[in-house]
């Protein structure tokens, strides 16, 4: 970890800022975005900042990125139909605001072209 300020995640994840959680485990925290872009709109984080994007999440720590990733699936057969998009920003040109990584679980009457400026 670096000597940059908390991220919100971080933040959230130390319970400093509320969020609307509807997962968490030992190593992963899941919560309803914000400003959702879709009906379903979750976010799926890993509870270490140790990683900027989903690129270092995987080189680092393969297994945490495949437990972002059936959180993420679990979340969408709980809260829709099973059927979703997942979305991992990487990089301020990409949309990626928070550089923590995270998933965008997005589910809920999604067509193909939506969501491009997620």
């Amino acid at each position: 970890m670096t000597d940059r300020a908390p991220s919100v995640f971080s933040r959230i994840i130390a319970r400093e800022i509320p969020a609307d959680v509807v997962f968490e485990s030992e190593h992963v925290i899941a919560f309803k975005d914000i400003a959702p872009q879709a009906p379903v709109h979750l976010l799926v984080v890993p509870k270490t900042e140790a990683y900027a994007n989903v690129a270092e999440l995987a080189a680092g720590d393969p297994a945490l990125l495949a437990e972002v990733v059936a959180t993420a699936s679990s979340l969408a057969a709980e809260h829709a139909d099973g059927d979703y998009r997942l979305i991992f920003n990487t990089g301020a040109g990409a949309g990626q605001t928070v550089f923590h990584v995270h998933a965008h679980v997005l589910a809920g009457g999604l067509t193909e072209g939506t969501l491009a400026q997620l």
